[in-house]
């Protein structure tokens, strides 16, 4: 079974960190560009950021550029969200997703991934 699963949500003060996962169980992650969305509540599902399977190339949304990293561990088949200096604007379900074809001009088209995760939610408030 193909499984997306998003864990290292929580509650966190405005300038806190946190660490978001995603571990995959029935695909390779390494073969799958992945990508990091969110939706706050009432908006629509926003790209954060994506890494390549290609050449590990990364890019990110420039809402999150500067404070968040994107990051793979092959060997946990794990792709982790690093998000640094946060803010309630921050503040939002995040999601994981996976495809193996989307190019570096469609990568904030959610729907040209095939796997999604659950999603984490990510609270940012003082």
């Amino acid at each position: 079974q193909v499984q997306l699963v998003e864990s290292g949500g929580g509650l966190v003060q405005p300038g806190g960190s946190l660490r978001l996962s995603c571990a995959a169980s029935g695909l390779t992650l390494e073969n799958y560009n992945v990508a990091w969305f969110r939706q706050a509540p009432g908006k629509a599902r926003e790209a954060v950021s994506c890494i390549y399977n290609s050449n590990s190339g990364k890019i990110y949304a420039d809402s999150v550029k500067g404070r968040f990293t994107i990051s793979r561990d092959n060997t946990k088949n794990t792709v982790y969200l690093q998000m640094n200096k946060l803010t309630p604007e921050d503040t939002a379900i995040y999601y994981c997703a996976a495809d193996q074809y989307v190019g570096s001009t469609s990568w904030f088209l959610s729907s040209l991934y095939d796997v999604w995760g659950q999603g984490t939610q990510v609270a940012v408030s003082s």
